[in-house]
């Protein structure tokens, strides 16, 4: 296991900047995801680290020790690709067992080591088959049990489940989770999709156009992004007007009538609330919106009389909950999560009101 950190990395293609002074702390044992769109420098980072590339400013530090521009066959590290890479003319065992006879290890030790590698991957039975006789799953984890068997410092994967499909990416994506936790290597995991690395990471990077824009547990992430970007990039979310009010406390225009905290604290539900306007609002009139995710909203009938009330567009059965688009007055499409029974009294074209749940935590942003 290994401590990483990188240190002001700067790196150029050209005219194009794929890292912008990027500093990045990996405790050791822990799994940390580069979270973000094409070429926000995720990939870059990682063959940064690999020694792939070298960087135009900067330090790779491992465990205090300057790497910055030590050749890839001499950092110790293992690294697993979206497309395996596995050796076609050999076998699931002998692939696994490549690294370490390269290392010279001896018959005996080569033997256990592939064989305790073969049972954390559950691949005892598929051990002497070639590549092209397994499946995508089977080959990835034969990849990963190559990329530890020599005990790398650090573990790097780029997009290892991309090439698979949607129900073999959840079970091998636990599956590299619990083979991390298991083995205790240190890991950085590129990914594109957000679900994975909220899925698997101690900690997610969410990158944009070559910078870190926030690094945090995945539960933080969600609840408390620090932008706009991050909270629309991690989850759906409504972004709901909103207003200071005198006493510093926040009410959300596109929620019926529940103020918030700025900082994600608990807000306090008011249901017979009015819009603060006029003398109650406060000199700060730059615009500001209310970071709402799908469940933290309530909806239900809009009474009678009520005024103008938003209107249900879209209902979406996906077990747990019914998804729901509404069609809002001020605030325009907002989408909002009903649990199980609670949506069976409502259907498309209903007069509904929306509003905000006591104790959501909703964060609101510039």
């Amino acid at each position: 296991m290994a401590t990483i950190e990188m240190i002001g990395v700067r790196k150029t293609f050209g005219t194009t900047v794929a890292l912008a002074d990027l500093h990045l702390h990996v405790e050791s044992g822990e799994m940390v995801c580069l979270l973000g769109p094409s070429g926000c420098g995720k990939t870059t980072a990682l063959r940064l680290l690999a020694g792939f590339e070298q960087p135009d400013a900067g330090q790779i530090l491992v465990d205090g020790e300057d790497v910055t521009h030590v050749s890839p066959r001499h950092r110790g590290f293992g690294m697993v690709f979206q497309d395996y890479s596995l050796f076609p003319n050999l076998t699931g065992r002998q692939n696994i067992a490549f690294g370490l006879k390269v290392r010279r290890k001896g018959a005996a030790e080569i033997a256990e080591t592939v064989d305790r590698l073969l049972a954390v991957t559950r691949l005892e039975k598929h051990a002497d088959k070639y590549p092209h006789q397994m499946s995508g799953g089977q080959r990835q984890r034969v990849a990963l049990a190559r990329a530890i068997a020599t005990e790398p410092r650090l573990l790097l994967l780029d997009e290892p489940l991309s090439a698979l499909d949607a129900q073999v990416r959840e079970h091998l994506r636990d599956e590299i989770r619990r083979l991390q936790q298991e083995v205790g290597v240190t890991t950085v995991f590129v990914t594109h999709d957000q679900h994975e690395a909220m899925a698997v990471a101690d900690r997610v990077a969410v990158m944009r156009d070559g910078l870190l824009e926030q690094i945090d547990p995945p539960r933080v992430l969600y609840s408390r992004p620090a932008s706009q970007f991050v909270a629309g990039f991690v989850g759906t979310v409504n972004r709901l007007s909103a207003e200071r009010t005198v006493d510093g406390g926040w009410f959300v225009l596109g929620a019926k009538v529940e103020a918030v905290g700025d900082t994600g604290s608990e807000p306090a539900a008011a249901p017979d609330a009015t819009p603060v306007a006029g003398e109650k609002a406060t000199a700060d009139a730059a615009p500001k919106h209310a970071v709402v995710r799908p469940e933290q909203l309530h909806v239900n009938r809009a009474e009678s009389g009520a005024g103008p009330v938003a209107r249900l567009v879209a209902l979406s059965f996906l077990g747990a909950f019914t998804r729901a688009v509404i069609e809002h007055p001020t605030e325009g499409l907002v989408t909002a999560d009903v649990l199980g029974e609670a949506a069976d009294g409502l259907a498309v074209g209903d007069a509904v009101a929306v509003s905000v749940r006591p104790g959501a935590g909703a964060v609101v942003l510039q």
